[in-house]
């Protein structure tokens, strides 16, 4: 009697690093294909079946016959993983899926571990993890750089296998014996793929000092602080660490090597002397948000990975550039969704001030749809919400474009929302976060007795937190419009605003807001080739800084670029719609279209700006000189003695004064207002 052949090698697929198939042991050579290969390590990770045109959409971009490239595909995939006794590759109707339940997937095996969480393992399982995992990236070297949305699946894919190995160094460096050369190895590996992971330094450094191994960890933390001023990142705290790490060592006896410490290079200040480092002051409070992971609601579509995490990554940054407030890390945020934490239990459990969360859908005619709503944690009060829309033609477009609504809307209403806060809370109760606010509430009002109250805020602010750069900024502009309004003598005015710009700038050379306060100072004094530069700088540091933006705009409107004055003005309105500055970027944007000679459109966009209820009296004067120019006179009067009736002797020469304009522009200032009843 013949016996049965011989089951077919089980093939084992590695994902975890470069893409290989291997079957008995034995590599199997992969098509050159990049994009079957794509398909294999795509559908190898997918939780249900996908249809043949997500699978389109995923993969290519606009090809001639997108589902007849699929089969072909598919077909070479079908002699790498089905087998006489069992197919794998799976294409049934409209629905495509790997049947892969015998075979060996290191993600998927590495995933199963950690089902019941990281803290559930024995120790002894942690070496075994760590094995599966390459030195380089998820599915390495496998980028499509035109399938858009295959590249969001990808990064966010890689994000949450590094996160997971980190994950598990982290755990497996707590579970060894403290101090053991195992320890230190795992220390060591987890510091490598996350260097700026403050715990490691701390534990690495705790380690060192107990082995009494002093010039290893003074070598380290030079090392380590090189490594982080070169990214801009704070060392400090790992340099305290350190001190407290030896200062424990020697109170327990602790068999220290006195060796001397490496001298330090000169770019790092004081790293090995770091015993003499200060104590930090206590930080200053600042609103704090999280922005929980976006939720697909498309059927089928895997929870985590795509254009909804590529979106909330990049909401995250964006408000994180912005400094204006404390925004929880997006690995935080990565890890408690895929806990499947919501709104209400992650803003208990990270004690933050409000949480924006959101969804994504896609509508019948190929429409997207975002909803996002922001709600202030402890009274659960839904601050905010808005939807979205856009085609998705380009997903980095969209990202970007929607991006840029949210980050600015949940910025502003935020800041809304606490100055409302501080307004109602007693001048002498406010720490240093609520008298800032309580200034920003006067300074937007724009007349002088507002703008004397907003300067007393911004004072105690810095007071209470020299450190703070915001007030900075805000006593900057307090001083700009005493100087531009002729509310106190100008020269003073200019070099107060300077000198406030300058001390917001060494508070914090990363707060885009310090380097629009001396943009506008440097425009003050004439230097306008340096403002441009500095405003520019602040729109490097935080694209979504519309008064950046606005301010750009305004300079270039007067005797700079009218074109890039007339772009700048509107993507300031675009990213702050309600911005109480609004009058002003209507105003740039109006003189900008009286300079290329369109005088109708000029006055519209004139008499839009004087609408707004604290537009001041340049506004109205600049609404005044458009009108006259389109040949609305009878209007322009009108404007003329409302201006008179508010400030009265208000004449040409108080129009050049407070602006920089170009010889064309002053010309054209005159001209109208000559012609004026």
């Amino acid at each position: 009697m013949e016996s049965d052949p011989p089951a077919s090698p089980r093939p084992s697929l590695r994902l975890l690093g470069p893409l290989t198939l291997h079957r008995g042991g034995a590599p199997v050579d992969l098509p050159p294909s990049r994009k079957v290969r794509a398909l294999l390590g795509y559908l190898a990770m997918a939780a249900r079946p996908a249809t043949r045109s997500h699978l389109c959409e995923l993969l290519w971009d606009a090809p001639n016959d997108p589902r007849g490239e699929l089969r072909w595909c598919l077909s070479k995939l079908r002699p790498l993983l089905d087998s006489a006794e069992r197919p794998r590759v799976l294409a049934r109707g409209d629905s495509v899926a790997l049947d892969l339940a015998d075979c060996t997937v290191d993600a998927l095996e590495v995933a199963a571990a950690l089902r019941h969480g990281i803290a559930s393992l024995p120790p002894e399982q942690f070496a075994a993890i760590d094995s599966r995992f390459d030195d380089s990236d998820f599915l390495d070297g496998l980028e499509l750089p035109r399938s858009p949305a295959f590249m969001g699946w990808l990064v966010a894919e890689r994000r949450r296998w590094r996160a997971t190995h980190v994950a598990v160094l982290e755990h497996w460096a707590r579970a060894l014996p403290a101090g053991s050369d195992a320890a230190l190895s795992v220390l060591e590996r987890w510091i490598g793929l996350a260097p700026f992971a403050r715990q490691a330094h701390e534990m690495l450094l705790e380690a060192l000092a107990a082995r009494g191994d002093l010039r290893e960890g003074d070598e380290h933390l030079e090392a380590t602080a090189r490594r982080h001023e070169a990214d801009g990142q704070d060392w400090m705290p790992i340099g305290r660490a350190w001190r407290a790490a030896k200062a424990r060592g020697a109170a327990g006896g602790a068999a220290a090597r006195d060796v001397p410490p490496a001298e330090p290079a000169a770019s790092v200040t004081s790293v090995v002397s770091v015993v003499a480092l200060p104590e930090p002051p206590v930080p200053g409070r600042r609103a704090s948000l999280a922005v929980l992971p976006f939720t697909d609601e498309a059927a089928g579509v895997q929870p985590r990975g795509g254009l909804c995490d590529g979106l909330a990554r990049d909401v995250i940054t964006r408000l994180a550039k912005l400094r204006s407030m404390f925004v929880i890390a997006e690995g935080t945020m990565l890890a408690l969704a895929e806990r499947g934490v919501g709104a209400q239990d992650a803003a208990r459990h990270l004690d933050v001030d409000y949480v924006a969360s959101g969804s994504v859908r896609q509508q019948p005619d190929g429409r997207w749809r975002v909803s996002v709503q922001l709600v202030e944690a402890r009274s659960q009060h839904v601050v905010w919400a808005e939807e979205f829309g856009g085609k998705l033609d380009d997903a980095f477009a969209v990202l970007d474009e929607i991006g840029d609504r949210i980050v600015t809307a949940i910025a502003n209403e935020i800041e809304l929302a606490e100055r409302n806060r501080a307004v109602l809370k007693n001048p002498e109760s406010l720490d240093a976060w609520e008298a800032h606010h309580r200034g920003l509430w006067h300074m937007t009002r724009f007349s002088r007795e507002d703008n004397e109250q907003a300067r007393r805020f911004f004072q105690a602010a810095v007071r209470l937190d020299p450190t703070y750069a915001r007030p900075h900024a805000g006593l900057s502009f307090t001083h700009f419009q005493d100087a531009f309004l002729g509310w106190s003598d100008r020269d003073t005015a200019i070099q107060l605003a300077h000198r406030a710009a300058a001390k917001g700038l060494m508070a914090d050379e990363r707060d885009p807001a310090s380097h629009w306060a001396l943009g506008r100072a440097l425009w003050l004094e004439g230097r306008q080739d340096e403002s441009l530069a500095e405003l520019r700088a602040a729109i490097e540091l935080s694209p979504n800084f519309a008064l950046g933006h606005y301010t750009l705009g305004f300079v270039h409107a007067q005797s700079g670029d009218p074109q890039t004055a007339i772009v700048e003005a509107d993507h300031a309105r675009a990213l702050s719609p309600l911005d109480p500055l609004l009058f002003g970027m209507l105003g740039s944007r109006a003189l900008a279209l009286l300079r290329l000679g369109r005088h109708a459109e000029a006055a519209d966009w004139a008499v839009r700006a004087a609408a707004r209820p604290n537009a001041h009296v340049h506004i109205h004067a600049i609404a005044m000189i458009c009108l006259t120019m389109a040949g609305r006179t009878r209007e322009a009067s009108d404007v003329a003695r409302a201006i008179q009736r508010a400030q009265p002797g208000y004449r040409v020469e108080h129009v050049l004064q407070a602006f920089r304009m170009g010889a064309e522009l002053e010309a054209l200032v005159r001209l109208a207002m000559s012609r004026v009843d």
